[in-house]
This record gives C-alpha cells, structure tokens and sequence, in this order.
C-alpha cells in the first residue's frame, strides 16, 4: 500500500464508528500509515464532539450513519468551530455525496474500506492542511463534485466559467488538452460567488461568473447592452445590474 504523503508531524485522527469491527479495521489500516496517527475512537456523534473538544484532531474518519446524531450532524455542529478538524466520511451508502460536499469534507469513502482508498483520501487531506498553511487564503481554492460514489476534487484555478442552473450550479473546467468538462453542484450561485476570490472572478450576470482572465473584451451592442468576449469567440450578455463592476474592472 502507497502511505500517504507525510506532513511536518502527523495528523491527529479520530476514528467514529458505531460498527466495532468498522473501527478495528480503520484502525489497523491507519497505523500503517505515516501520516495520521490515531489519537482516539468514538462510537456515537455525541461522544464524538466530545473528544474533538478535548482532543484537538486535525482529521475524523467519520461515519455517515449513526443512531440519534448521525454524521452529517456532526460535521454540521463542527462547521461553526473556529478551526474544524478535517473530515472523511466513511459509509456504507453512495448517496451521500452532495450533503458531504456542502459540508466541505475532504473525501468520501465507501465502506467495506479498502486500505488503498482510505490511503488516497489521508493524502488528500495531508495536502489541504498543508495548503491551508502555506496560503493562508480566506477565498475556496478547491471544490468537490459528486462524480458516481465519490467526490472529484477540483482546483478553482481550473474553473473558467460558473452558470446557474436552478438550484444548481455548472461548473466549466479547463483540461490538459485544451477542452473543458463541465459539472454541476448543488449550490447557489450567490452562495458561491461570496467564496470566490474577487480579484479571480467576476460576476456579468445573474446566471453567470467569469474568470477574469478568460475574457479578452467588452463589446456594446446598442441600446445600452454589453457583452463579454470570452477567448473562445463567444459572447456573452452583461446583466445592467453588474455592469457597473464590469466596466470598473476595465478602468471604464
């Protein structure tokens, strides 16, 4: 098994389960891990919170489904922590994914574990702690799509455009090779925009953001419409609402 990428010292972890033999296994994959190590256990979300404020781990492996506070409210009670531990979900269900993206978890790991998967997901959140360190940034710098039974991880540098779509929102991501893939995420476009970083992305629309990078000019159209030209050729119509921004942005 690959370990994960070690940090500066460990992550302190703590294990939720209700399932006895589910903590047992998380445990002994854990320890062959150099990344983590396992400060203590908790088999109900109350006793959960509990050891978070007695603990202080950087990292749970917690479980989704547990009688009375299950794990989305735990994440949802540990959310209004000034500095909440990371966290993996670990369960049993796949449908899930949404609730544990909104809860800005790390990973999403569907049980039985595989030592491998639960690896790849201590790593993930190895480098968001090591991220968070070094930028120290308030702006989101990643996003986390449902994509099948798992979240896929998104670099906000890779978005290029974000359109509304009820209450959704389509996320258009750059690829290597020069085309994009697009996605959609559970999230209000107003809600998104307040986590992005303003010198990046600009509103022109109610239903849409740009990177600021992807648009080459601003063009009138009589009337006093304007539109966006984006690098691709395509245009797109800026709300009057937002073209005071707009044009602020190009020194107009």
């Amino acid at each position: 098994m690959a370990d994960a990428q070690t940090p500066e010292a460990p992550l302190r972890t703590l294990i939720v389960d209700d399932e006895p033999l589910a903590v047992e296994r998380a445990q002994v994959i854990c320890a062959e891990i150099e990344a983590i190590n396992v400060v203590g256990t908790a088999s109900d979300g109350a006793a959960a919170l509990r050891l978070v404020d007695a603990l202080s781990p950087d990292l749970i492996l917690l479980d989704m489904t547990m009688p009375e506070l299950d794990g989305l409210g735990v994440a949802q009670k540990l959310s209004e922590y000034e500095n909440p531990p990371a966290i993996i979900f670990v369960t049993a269900h796949d449908d899930f994914a949404v609730e544990a993206f909104d809860l800005e978890a790390i990973d999403y790991v569907l049980k039985p574990v595989a030592s491998d998967r639960l690896a790849r997901a201590i790593e993930r959140a190895v480098a968001r702690t090591g991220e968070r360190k070094e930028s120290g940034s308030q702006w989101l710098e990643e996003l986390w799509v449902p994509h099948r039974s798992e979240l896929l991880r998104i670099a906000v540098n890779e978005v290029h455009r974000i359109d509304a779509e009820r209450d959704y929102v389509r996320l258009h991501v750059s690829q290597g090779d020069g085309q994009s893939r697009s996605y959609l995420l559970l999230q209000t476009i107003a809600g998104l925009e307040a986590k992005l970083d303003p010198a990046e992305f600009i509103r022109i629309h109610r239903s849409t953001i740009l990177r600021k990078e992807n648009i080459r000019g601003l063009r009138h159209d009589g009337l006093g419409a304007w539109s966006a030209e984006l690098d691709d050729g395509e245009a797109l119509r800026i709300g009057r609402t937002y073209l005071p921004k707009v044009k602020a942005m190009a020194g107009r």
